[in-house]
C-alpha cells in the first residue's frame, strides 16, 4: 500500500471513494445484520487510512465520508426515533503516547497550566448501544444507536431485560433523562445460547457482540426475553435539567437508580493514571466473564465537557483507548490430550472463554510436549493468546508474575489416555533423531485413533457422508456396527440394524431414511476423494488429486500402492516423478500400504464403491499452469465448484496470496487476502470476470 505522503490528488479521491464504500457495507454487516466479515482490527485500519488520506488531501472529504458517519441507517423492520441528543461515536487510541496525547489536547484546549485533571476510565463494554428514555422515572422508550441521529425501536424487547428498571429507583433523577448503555451476553449465557442453537439446528453467532446484536434486534420480544441479555449503563443523552457535576458523581447516581454500572471503572489523576488504569483493565479483562475491547477515558468535570465540546462526530473529552485486537489475556483451565487419526498425541489448552479478533476462543493448540517446557505454561497462569493470522489461536506465553500459588510444571502424559492405556512412543527420523511428536502405539486397536479416521473418512472434504457426524460414528462404534469405513456402506443394507435404529430413541425412519440416502449418495465417489478419504499420513486434498490424475484409475492406484509397500523400485520411481510429491508422501503410502489391516479395509471399501477415474487436466486453457486465490463469498458457485472448476483447468488452487499467485478472484466481503493482492499488484477478478475468462475453456 502506497503511503499517503506519495498519494497524488487523483490516487487519494480513488481511493477516499473505495475505502467510504467498503466501511459503508462493512457497517451494515456489522449494525445491521449482526455479522461482521473482518475482524475488529482490520476495520479500524481501514478507518485510520481513510483518516490520514483525509488529513492530507482536506479538500477531498466526500459527504459519504466515514469520518462523518456513526453506524448505519436503521433497518426498515423497526420504528425510526430519533434521539434528544445524537448519539456519537469515539476516537480511538492505541498506543500510550496517543493516550498522553489525548491528556495534553484536553490541558491546551481549556488552558489549564499546572491544574489538576481527573478522568473517569471505563471499560469498553462489547455490545449493542442502546438508549433508554425515563418521563417522570418511568421507561417510555428504548432505541438502538442507528445511524447516531435515528435509531430503532426496540422498546418491548428492552423492556424484557431484568437489568432495565421500568421505573427508576430514589431520587434526583430529572423529569426527563435518556440513559445511555450497552446491551451484552456474558460468556457462559453466551456458550450455552450457541448449545442450545446448535442442538437445535438453528443459526449460531461467531461471538456474544453479534449474539447479543443479534438477540435484541427481533421481530418478536418473547425471542429477546429468552435470551438472557444483560446492560450496563455508563451515560446519558438529553436531560431535561442537570443531575450532576461530575461523570464520577453520574454514574453513582445511575446506580442508585437501579442501573449496574461496570465495578472496575476507576477515577484517576492525569496521564499517569490513564495508563495505570489501562494496565489494570487489561490485567483483569480475561476474569470478567463477559467481553471488553479497550478502555473509555472522559473528562470528570462536566462543565469542562460542555467546554471542550464536539468535533465532528466524536466528543473532545473522551477516547477509546483500544485494547490490540489480535491478542488477549485468559486463563488456562486444563490441558487435555487429543489422540488424532496417525497416533499423534496433541495437548489443548482449556481457557477461560475470551474474545479474541471478534471470535469467542475456548481451546488453543499448545503442540506437543517440547512447546508447553519451552513457554512453560502451566495449569491456572493467565496466558496471552494470539490468533496466527487472525485465524488460528495459539498461546504465546504465561504470564509469570500472575502465576498462583503451587502451579507445578505439566508432566506430559506415558500414556495414551485411551482405555487400553497404550504407551506412547516419541517418534524418530529416519536417521534415528527424535522427533517432538509422541503417538500412541496401540495403532488402529486404540478407539481414539479408530474414530478420528472414521470422522476424517465422512468428513467435508473427504466423502461428505450426510447425516453421519461424530455423534452417530460414536453410537455406531459403541454397537459395534461400524470399525472401518466399509462397515458405514455395509450398514446402509443392513435391514437388521436398520429397523433397530428405526426403533432406537432420537430416530424414526424419516431420520433412517436420510440416514441410508447420504451414504448411498457416496457410493459413487471421485478418486482424489477416494484417496484422501483414506486419511494417509502427508496426504492431504491437493496430493491426493495430483496422486489421482498421476495414477488415472482406483485400479491403477491400489496396484501402484501394493508395489509402493514392497518397495519397487519402478513403482516409487514413478510415485516420486509426480509434481509436488516428495519423500515423506513416499514413506508414508509405503508404510499405510505395508499394514495388512489397512490393505484389507482399502479392499473392502473398494469393494462397496464405483470410484471414478480421474480427469485429466487441461493445459491448454487460460488458467492453465497459473495459482489462483478465491476469497470472499461467491454468489454463482459454491467455493468447492470453484476450485474444482479451477484444477479441471490445469489451474492450481492455493488457500493464501503470495508473490506466486497469479490470480485472485473477489467475491463480496473479501478481506485481507484482497488487500494483500492489491498490495502485491496481483490481478483482481470479480466472479462474473472470472466466469468470463474460462468460458471458453470448459
Amino acid at each position: 500500500m502506497k503511503p499517503v505522503s506519495d498519494l497524488t490528488e487523483a490516487e487519494a479521491a480513488l481511493e477516499l471513494t473505495r475505502l467510504a464504500d467498503e466501511i459503508a457495507a462493512h457497517d451494515i454487516r456489522y449494525f445491521q445484520d449482526d455479522a461482521p466479515t473482518i475482524s475488529d482490527a482490520e476495520y479500524d485500519a481501514l478507518k485510520r487510512r481513510n483518516a490520514e488520506i483525509e488529513a492530507a488531501f482536506p479538500h477531498l472529504v466526500r459527504e459519504n465520508s466515514p469520518s462523518l458517519r456513526v453506524g448505519a441507517a436503521r433497518a426498515e423492520q423497526f420504528s425510526p426515533v430519533e434521539h434528544g441528543v445524537p448519539m456519537l461515536s469515539l476516537d480511538n487510541a492505541f498506543s500510550d503516547e496517543e493516550a498522553l496525547e489525548f491528556e495534553a489536547r484536553v490541558r491546551r484546549f481549556l488552558r489549564l497550566g499546572e491544574e489538576k485533571v481527573f478522568f473517569t476510565a471505563e471499560p469498553k463494554i462489547d455490545g449493542l448501544s442502546a438508549s433508554l428514555r425515563y418521563e417522570r422515572g418511568v421507561f417510555v422508550q428504548g432505541a438502538t444507536r442507528g445511524d447516531g441521529r435515528v435509531g430503532e425501536d426496540v422498546t418491548a424487547n428492552l423492556s424484557t431485560l431484568k437489568e432495565i428498571p421500568k421505573r427508576l429507583s430514589g431520587s434526583g433523577w430529572p423529569d426527563v433523562i435518556e440513559i445511555r448503555g450497552e446491551v451484552y451476553l456474558g460468556h457462559e449465557e453466551f456458550a450455552a445460547l450457541n448449545s442450545a442453537a446448535e442442538a437445535a439446528g438453528q443459526r449460531t453467532y461467531a461471538n456474544p457482540r453479534n449474539a447479543a446484536a443479534g438477540s435484541l434486534r427481533q421481530i418478536d420480544p418473547k425471542i429477546t426475553a429468552a435470551r438472557p441479555l444483560r446492560f450496563f449503563a455508563y451515560a446519558w443523552g438529553y436531560v431535561s435539567a442537570p443531575f450532576a457535576q461530575t461523570q464520577w458523581e453520574a454514574l453513582q447516581l445511575l446506580k442508585a437508580w437501579g442501573f449496574c454500572v461496570t465495578p472496575e471503572t476507576r477515577c484517576v489523576e492525569g496521564a499517569e493514571g490513564l495508563l495505570a488504569a489501562y494496565r489494570e483493565m487489561e490485567a483483569v479483562r480475561p476474569k470478567l466473564g463477559y467481553d471488553i475491547d479497550g478502555v473509555v477515558y472522559k473528562v470528570d468535570r462536566l462543565d469542562w465537557q460542555q467546554r471542550l465540546g464536539f468535533v465532528s462526530r466524536s466528543p473532545r473529552w473522551a477516547i477509546a483507548r483500544k485494547f490490540p485486537a489480535e491478542q488477549a489475556r485468559t486463563v488456562l483451565e486444563a490441558i487435555d490430550i487429543q489422540v488424532g487419526r496417525t497416533g499423534a498425541l496433541t495437548p489443548v489448552a482449556r481457557l477461560k472463554p475470551v474474545t479474541v479478533g471478534g471470535v469467542v476462543v475456548v481451546n488453543a493448540t499448545l503442540h506437543n510436549a517440547d512447546e508447553i517446557a519451552r513457554k512453560d505454561v502451566r495449569i491456572g497462569d493467565t496466558v496471552i493468546l494470539q490468533r496466527a493470522g487472525d485465524v488460528i489461536p495459539q498461546i504465546l506465553g504465561a504470564v509469570p508474575e500472575e502465576r498462583p500459588a503451587g502451579a507445578e510444571p505439566y508432566e506430559f502424559p506415558s500414556h495414551c489416555p485411551c482405555p487400553l492405556h497404550t504407551p506412547v512412543a516419541r517418534e524418530t527420523t529416519a536417521s534415528g533423531a527424535e522427533t517432538v511428536v509422541r503417538r500412541c502405539t496401540g495403532e488402529f486397536a486404540c478407539p481414539f485413533q479408530k474414530l478420528a479416521h472414521l470422522r476424517h473418512f465422512v468428513s467435508r472434504r473427504a466423502f461428505d457422508v450426510e447425516g453421519l457426524g461424530e455423534k452417530q460414528l460414536i453410537a455406531f462404534s459403541e454397537r459395534g456396527w461400524i470399525s472401518e469405513p466399509a462397515d458405514i456402506f455395509r450398514l446402509a443394507k443392513d435391514e437388521e440394524k436398520l429397523a433397530e435404529l428405526r426403533a432406537a430413541d432420537g430416530y424414526g425412519e424419516t431420520s433412517v431414511r436420510n440416514l441410508v440416502a447420504g451414504i448411498e449418495a457416496r457410493r459413487t465417489i471421485s478418486l482424489d476423494r477416494f484417496i484422501y478419504g483414506l486419511g494417509i499420513r502427508h496426504i492431504g486434498e491437493t496430493t491426493a488429486v495430483v496422486m489421482a490424475r498421476g495414477y488415472g484409475s482406483a485400479q491403477h492406484f491400489l496396484e501402484a500402492m501394493d508395489k509402493v509397500a514392497e518397495r519397487d523400485p519402478a513403482a516409487m520411481e514413478e510415485l516420486d516423478a509426480m509434481d509436488q510429491i516428495g519423500s515423506a508422501v513416499i514413506e508414508a503410502a509405503a508404510s499405510y500400504f505395508a499394514e495388512d489391516h489397512n490393505r484389507r479395509a482399502v479392499q473392502n471399501l473398494f469393494a462397496e464403491l464405483t470410484v471414478l477415474d480421474a480427469e485429466k487436466p487441461k493445459n491448454d486453457t487460460a488458467v492453465a499452469g497459473k495459482t489462483v486465490v478465491f476469497t470472499g463469498s461467491l454468489e454463482k458457485m459454491t467455493r468447492e465448484e470453484a476450485k474444482a472448476q479451477a484444477e479441471s483447468l490445469g489451474a492450481k488452487v492455493a488457500s493464501s496470496v503470495s508473490k506466486k499467485t497469479d490470480l485472485v478472484v473477489a467475491g463480496p466481503g473479501a478481506g485481507s487476502k484482497l488487500k494483500t493482492a492489491t498490495e502485491l499488484g496481483i490481478q483482481v477478478l470479480t466472479e462474473d470476470e472470472w466466469l468470463a475468462l474460462v468460458a471458453g475453456d470448459r
